[in-house]
């Protein structure tokens, strides 16, 4: 690896471990080059990401955007040099390079962002999970790329759609935990017709939620969606190799985790952002190195109980 390369992927690994520290807690556990390979990932997808949430006029986050995907496509034509000035350009054409990665993961992940500039709103789950496969589940594929799976390994051929819905889980996730802040950008993520079930229209602009509404009621139904995304998501542990397995449970772990948390107390969404503390992030990351994650979902009785 050149010089260049080396210096772009320590750029890249910089951004996650600043911007992303879920995400940083649970790459760590992988082998160099797969961690280089996912960093190089993440920092392309934070640079979209930045893109829709930044204070720049819609017409001019489109063309930003537009932008992106045209460096996608110069990743793509192998045409992005190694001493090229843009350090993620250099590292993700060196990934691309060394996985197979599905980059057409990364235009979903533009078309995701390019749904929030345009501030759209999602009426059923079937609306938003069109969403959250271009946000979430299109990174999960783009993993499985890095990540690869076990030789011998059953059911592989669903690795793609586990990988998928496993990031299904972890926006939902996201989306519950961000109620507010979201409110307060404008944007509502939740399908219309759930808010309507449990009397919440009127959307979430204070730490109190709509007056007559049954907010714990939506909070705990969405919870036992995510909870039963998770559940089919996991399915791919066993399918990875051990420090890829352990990647991938330390951060779903963490998520799911905060998904107790946000079930427990449903109010807390609306009073500030629900962490976890370093410690139980540790012992997340403890949990899933030694595997006790990915053999609880090998036996099939016990699904509904992780």
């Amino acid at each position: 690896m050149s010089a260049p390369v080396l210096a772009a992927y320590s750029y890249c690994e910089a951004v996650t471990g600043a911007q992303a520290r879920n995400f940083a807690y649970g790459i760590r556990l992988l082998p160099t080059d797969k961690r280089n390979a996912m960093s190089a990932l993440y920092a392309f997808s934070r640079r979209v990401d930045d893109i829709g949430d930044g204070v720049l006029e819609p017409a001019v986050k489109q063309v930003r955007l537009e932008e992106t995907r045209a460096l996608l496509d110069r990743v793509r034509a192998g045409t992005v040099d190694d001493d090229d000035t843009d350090p993620v350009a250099v590292a993700l054409s060196d990934t691309a390079r060394r996985f197979p990665l599905p980059l057409e993961g990364l235009d979903e992940l533009i078309d995701g962002v390019l749904m929030d500039v345009r501030g759209e709103t999602y009426e059923t789950w079937d609306d938003l999970k069109v969403y959250c496969r271009c946000v979430a589940g299109a990174i999960g594929r783009l993993s499985l790329g890095v990540f690869g799976t076990q030789t011998g390994a059953r059911s592989t051929e669903r690795a793609s759609e586990y990988a998928d819905t496993l990031g299904l889980a972890l926006q939902l996730t996201n989306i519950l935990r961000d109620v507010r802040e979201d409110a307060g950008n404008g944007r509502t993520y939740l399908p219309a017709d759930d808010l309507a079930k449990f009397g919440c229209s009127a959307g979430f602009h204070g730490a109190t939620p709509p007056e007559g509404s049954d907010f714990t009621g939506l909070i705990h139904f969405e919870v036992r969606r995510a909870r039963a995304l998770f559940a089919e998501g996991y399915r791919l542990l066993p399918l990875l190799d051990r420090r890829s397995g352990a990647c991938v449970a330390a951060m779903a772990g963490i998520y799911r985790r905060l998904l107790d948390r946000i079930e427990r107390d449903p109010l807390a969404v609306l009073r500030g952002r629900v962490s976890l503390p370093g410690h139980e992030k540790a012992y997340v990351a403890v949990r899933g190195l030694s595997g006790l994650d990915a053999r609880h979902i090998s036996r099939p009785h016990l699904w509904r109980r992780v």
